[in-house]
């Protein structure tokens, strides 16, 4: 049996056992190593196995995940999302749809300090929904905004899937972050776009707020100094040379932990509840990692890559042919695997792919973040629509997929026009390296 007919059989494999409720870290640990066995023996695999945890372990680079993660828990717990959200609300007070609004702008903010998805929709649908339900705005609008906003977070740096992509491709994590940045604010953008396509076509979805006078937006715009200066200073510290990632890392969680500390929001123990809550995504994450590292080393064993890549030129197809086809590829994936996953089993296979046909590694990685947004809200089985049911498990399903899916008009929008103008992507890295 030739080793891409195996490699094949190990990746069916690993998605039946995820369908079957394997952990995800489990199944990918377990083909990568019994498939790395079948291809060059059970010593030779069982070496690899014992040396991927050290190396692992030993990796300077990912100590800058936990503390990302720390830092976006304890903006949360600390109350800075819903006085952000908040503000926001009273800047763009008088108009149609403010609070969904408000919710969108606030994920955006917020995923400046935050590069997890599934913790952004956490926070906000207990902050957001509750204050749109008030206001009588259509279910669809509120649930809906609040599952497409909290993917911003994966895509505005600091991104932990850009983090995570990087360390997989090899390819800078710095340079990533600049090139999600704008990007990130332009799906932002698309979303408040859609808000406004949907109240202006169904007013009844969402009343009119109250008009505020410039003075109080003024002092609304003022408030959000905290998230701003944490993203300047740890996020901007890296541009400018002052830091690298784990150093900005480290840099905007203690400024975090002091401001909201001095502010009076942040108590010992909700920072030990923080620090719990992190330190179990981050070993869920690693765990995963560990698996996937397996996974990779069977999947560049059987040479899947480069006969993917020598099967691909032999059809003479344009480039974005290709990338059309992988696009369609990524957006049937997302409906049954999570974020992470996708990430970690795809890369070591289409990243080769994309850089035969010429493509940047950095912009394919923003691409690649921005397909797994759309998994992550599109019916079925996005993984944010089973969050914000936990978080609100009276929510009606029907009103949940239908205001998600209005808004993956948005990531279509970007995605057409990442392939169309690449340099949306590559533009800001290449202004500054």
């Amino acid at each position: 049996m030739s080793p891409q007919i195996i490699g094949v059989l190990g990746f069916a494999v690993m998605v039946a056992m995820i369908f079957l409720r394997v952990p995800v870290a489990v199944a990918l640990g377990f083909v990568g190593t019994v498939g790395y066995a079948v291809l060059n023996g059970w010593t030779q695999s069982l070496l690899v196995l014992g040396r991927v945890p050290l190396t692992f372990a030993s990796a300077y680079d990912l100590s800058v995940v936990p503390l990302f993660v720390l830092m976006g828990v304890i903006a949360a717990h600390s109350g800075m999302a819903r006085d952000l959200f908040r503000s926001i609300n009273v800047m763009f007070s008088g108009r149609r749809g403010t609070l969904a609004t408000a919710t969108v702008g606030a994920c955006a903010a917020l995923g400046a300090v935050s590069g997890s998805s599934v913790a952004m929709v956490a926070t906000m649908s207990n902050v957001a929904v509750p204050e749109m339900r008030r206001a009588n705005y259509d279910e669809r609008l509120a649930l809906g905004s609040v599952v497409a906003g909290g993917t911003l977070g994966i895509l505005i740096p600091p991104s932990v899937m850009l983090i995570f992509y990087g360390l997989t491709a090899v390819v800078s994590i710095p340079q990533l972050f600049a090139a999600g940045l704008i990007p990130g604010l332009l799906l932002a953008a698309l979303q408040i776009g859609v808000i406004k396509t949907a109240t202006w076509l169904a007013p009844h979805w969402a009343p009119v707020s109250p008009r505020l006078p410039w003075r109080q937006r003024l002092k609304a715009a003022a408030g959000m100094w905290k998230l701003l200066f944490i993203f300047i200073l740890s996020v901007g510290g890296i541009y400018a040379g002052w830091f690298s990632p784990t150093e900005a890392a480290a840099v905007g969680t203690f400024v975090t932990i002091v401001i909201a500390a001095l502010s009076g929001q942040l108590s010992l123990r909700q920072l030990a509840d923080s620090v719990a809550e992190s330190s179990r995504t981050t070993a869920m994450l690693f765990f995963i990692l560990l698996g996937a590292i397996m996974f990779s080393y069977f999947i560049v064993q059987t040479q899947i890559a480069t006969s993917l890549a020598a099967w691909v030129v032999s059809l003479n197809l344009p480039p974005v042919a290709v990338m059309v086809v992988v696009v369609i590829f990524y957006i049937v994936l997302g409906s049954f695997l999570e974020s992470l996953t996708m990430v970690l089993i795809t890369v070591p296979v289409f990243a080769p792919l994309a850089q035969g046909l010429g493509y940047d590694l950095v912009w394919f990685g923003v691409l690649l973040v921005v397909l797994i947004e759309a998994g992550l809200i599109h019916p079925p089985m996005g993984m944010n629509l089973f969050v914000l049911q936990s978080q609100l498990p009276g929510v009606s399903l029907g009103q949940m997929y239908v205001g998600s899916a209005m808004f993956l008009v948005a990531n279509g929008v970007l995605i057409a026009l990442l392939l169309a103008f690449p340099a949306l992507a590559l533009w800001l890295p290449r202004l500054l390296y």
